[in-house]
């Protein structure tokens, strides 16, 4: 596609964007920025986004996105258990904190594991249920998240990592589908996740300092 034929179809996409994909769009840069600033707000804002979500990507034919949606709904669940627990002092337990090596390992491998299951299904479902599904990005861009989305759970640093790869493979891909709002929506959350891999990477030293 020519620089012209992608402004025009950002244009007519944008001007066909529906009620329910802004918010949506809107609630998933709210979550971000709570994120970024340690805010539990992450996931009850998270929530809207996420539900909403689950039914763009299913009419749009990515399935891998709606099981992220899916995945993503129940670890705002589980984070926000995780994050909103204190001591007996009602002080946080959980605090921002960077990933070993053995860590990373377990990371990689969790990534992997969700890539050839997305991979091997998303192939299978092109040809009977969704046609429009294309497996090798949509299988990243979705194992990129579930990794992100763990990570997030645990306050740790990488998440971030993670994010950004998300970030990169759904701008694109969320275009191509026609949901211009929404990939402009990554292009935001992209900038927002380097941001917040600085500001985590700050807080950690401050914690440490602290101690």
């Amino acid at each position: 596609m020519s620089i012209q034929e992608i402004y025009t179809q950002f244009i007519t996409d944008l001007k066909n964007t529906t009620w329910l994909e802004y918010i949506a769009v809107i609630s998933g840069i709210v979550s971000v920025w709570f994120s970024r600033i340690e805010n539990i707000w992450v996931y009850p804002s998270g929530l809207a986004s996420t539900v909403i979500y689950i039914y763009i990507s299913l009419k749009g034919s990515l399935i891998g996105e709606a099981s992220v949606s899916v995945y993503y709904t129940i670890m705002s669940i589980y984070g926000w258990i995780l994050w909103a627990r204190k001591d007996k002092q009602e002080q946080y337990i959980l605090h921002i904190s960077s990933a070993s090596k053995k860590e990373w390992i377990q990371h990689l491998l969790f990534f992997a594991a969700f890539y050839i299951v997305f991979f091997v299904s998303l192939t299978y479902l092109k040809t009977t249920f969704a046609p429009g599904a294309i497996p090798w990005a949509d299988s990243f861009a979705s194992a990129t998240a579930f990794t992100g989305m763990w990570l997030m759970a645990k306050k740790k640093i990488e998440s971030w990592y993670w994010w950004i790869a998300t970030n990169c493979a759904s701008i694109p891909l969320y275009f191509v589908k026609h949901y211009a709002f929404t990939s402009v929506l990554y292009l935001v959350l992209l900038i927002m996740a380097v941001f917040g891999l600085v500001e985590w990477i700050k807080r950690e030293k401050q914690q440490y300092a602290i101690a």
